[in-house]
């Protein structure tokens, strides 16, 4: 009979030991949905969602709708709006606006593009002719071999480096924009890594602006839109993101980009394709030319001066010279930037060498332009739009979009705050969330996690930001809810912080074809202490698998 107890409480002990731990309950199960509201059709696509959300155990709907300019709507746009409201009350589930983003500041330039990030340039060489200034280099900007006319063999001069001449790259006689050549690439598929890529080391003047310029030509090339222009510095640092979007096949087409030097004296400029798989593609007429006062900001963290080279005198615009204005400032480089005005009864005269120091914005990658954390007015338009969006709406949980910040620093406004880039950042999102609490004192506030996670975007080095992010995590209200988004870093995201003491939710899917990715994030989230979510998030409207993900995830709480 003891032996009997025995073998019973010893397999009662191995059957607890052996059984998993059980998986935890979620109460955040939210689904991600972008959306203009510009149609009726935006409405009903929404309630497809919702309902299919709502019958899956789904219970929150996180609404990226432009919800923070919310004055700029039309008046049919708050229509839908309301219609989307009622019927995610009727189906128990909650609206979550994505809002007060910088990285994207596009909701911030609506209200004024000048609020953009600023990237200085000081002591422009301006040269005035004719009652105006323009810009008067020195010495220009020399791009040996940019027709690609001088070779020998496949091999071109005046080149770092092309990859694999006559294997990958070759001279072309028959094909060309202008001139007698050009430069084709192509095999580039057969080989482990796909480059296909020239390089040319460049003298520029530092804190300078320039704009970059070549034809191209594509044809079968994959993956689509693989063509990339980089510039370096000595260091390897990234000066112009930027994402051309050229077609996999295309006739000639100039390719039109620009950058800022910063502290650089060379730069290595880069133009083809990293990870090609098949096809072929042309590349001519390369040109590098400085540029000045193009994409120029006025606001009053950037100011622009202008003073006489000769003997430093300070000139006053609206009395010696006209305001100045970049009237398309788009943040790209295919448009002629103003010129100085000059002003009946001006100290500057015909013949005057001027030093011009200004900011300028930019945009990186396809089209992202940072907004400026540390103007007053973006907080004036923030607070403004927190007022609209309680009364419209009456959220109790807000998500801030702030990721991917990748340009701010270096305008005056930043510098003369004497604070680190993690603690403007810090300081940026404490405010929001005071802006949001005066609205609504009980508001939950949850927050994307990169720009706070050190396994992700929070360090030094960073795009086209002046500073360093380590450490942001430090500045920021300890009731946030972080939503970590970094699938490879899950493990380390989620431990830092809970270590740090945030609550923390998990951005799952991304548009992928099976649920491995939510189950890769609910087999850490379930480890994590306060893991309170999940949510389907997807960048490409694709819902699929929106019920199943619904079902794993709320099968928890049932």
């Amino acid at each position: 009979m003891i032996r009997l107890l025995k073998c019973i409480v010893l397999g009662m002990l191995l059957v607890t030991i052996a059984a998993p731990c059980p998986a935890k309950e979620y109460p955040y199960r939210w689904v991600f949905v972008s959306s203009s509201l510009r149609s009726d059709k935006n409405v009903a696509d929404i309630e497809r969602i919702v309902q299919m959300a709502s019958e899956h155990g789904l219970n929150g709907m996180v609404l990226s709708a432009g919800l923070d300019r919310l004055d700029k709507q039309p008046p049919a746009f708050l229509e839908r709006l309301a219609k989307v409201k009622e019927f995610c009350q009727s189906h128990g589930v909650e609206i979550i606006p994505n809002i007060f983003s910088v990285g994207y500041g596009g909701s911030v330039l609506a209200y004024n593009r000048n609020l953009a990030a600023g990237i200085p340039v000081k002591d422009a060489p301006f040269l005035v002719q004719n009652g105006e200034a323009s810009l008067n280099p020195a010495r220009s900007v020399h791009v040996a071999n940019g027709g690609f006319e001088q070779y020998k063999g496949n091999q071109f001069k005046g080149y770092r480096f092309h990859d694999r001449p006559g294997e990958v790259s070759f001279v072309d006689s028959i094909v060309a924009h202008g001139g007698q050549a050009s430069l084709r690439f192509e095999n580039f598929g057969r080989y482990e890594h796909g480059h296909a890529r020239v390089m040319q080391e460049v003298e520029v003047q530092p804190q300078r602006c320039y704009r970059l310029s070549c034809w191209v030509k594509t044809e079968a090339l994959e993956p689509r839109d693989a063509f990339r222009i980089q510039v370096l510095s000595s260091q390897g640092r990234d000066l112009a993101p930027y994402e051309p979007g050229i077609p996999s096949t295309t006739d000639w087409r100039r390719v039109v980009m620009g950058f800022n030097s910063l502290d650089q004296g060379k730069v290595n400029i880069y133009a083809g394709v990293w990870g090609g798989k098949a096809g072929r593609f042309w590349i001519d007429d390369l040109e590098v030319e400085e540029v000045g006062l193009l994409n120029v900001l006025r606001r009053p963290g950037t100011p622009v001066t202008v003073r006489s080279e000769a003997t430093g005198e300070l000139y006053e615009e609206g009395k010696d010279f006209a305001t100045i204005k970049d009237e398309r400032l788009n943040f790209r480089f295919d448009h002629e930037p103003p010129k100085i005005k000059l002003l009946p009864g001006s100290r500057i005269k015909d013949g005057t060498r001027l030093q011009v120091s200004y900011y300028h914005g930019m945009s990186v990658n396809n089209g992202q332009v940072s907004a400026c954390m540390s103007e007053p007015e973006v907080y004036s338009i923030w607070e403004k739009q927190t007022e609209l969006m309680h009364k419209y709406l009456a959220p109790s949980k807000y998500l801030l979009s702030m990721d991917e910040i990748r340009a701010g620093g270096s305008c005056e406004a930043c510098k003369k705050r004497n604070l680190s880039m993690a603690q403007i950042l810090g300081d940026c999102i404490t405010k929001q969330v005071s802006i949001l609490r005066r609205a609504n004192p009980k508001a939950e506030v949850f927050i994307w996690s990169d720009m706070l996670d050190p396994n992700h975007n929070a360090h030094g080095n960073y795009y086209l930001v002046e500073g360093d992010y380590t450490g942001s995590w430090q500045y920021v209200p300890k009731d946030l809810t972080i939503m970590c988004w970094y699938y490879e870093k899950r493990n380390a995201s989620l431990g830092f912080f809970s270590s740090q003491g945030f609550k923390t939710l998990a951005g799952a899917y991304y548009d992928g074809d099976t649920l491995d990715n939510p189950r890769g994030w609910l087999d850490v989230l379930d480890q994590t202490p306060q893991a309170v979510g999940i949510m389907y998030t997807t960048w490409q409207n694709k819902y699929e698998l929106l019920a199943p993900f619904g079902d794993l995830v709320a099968g928890r709480s049932r």
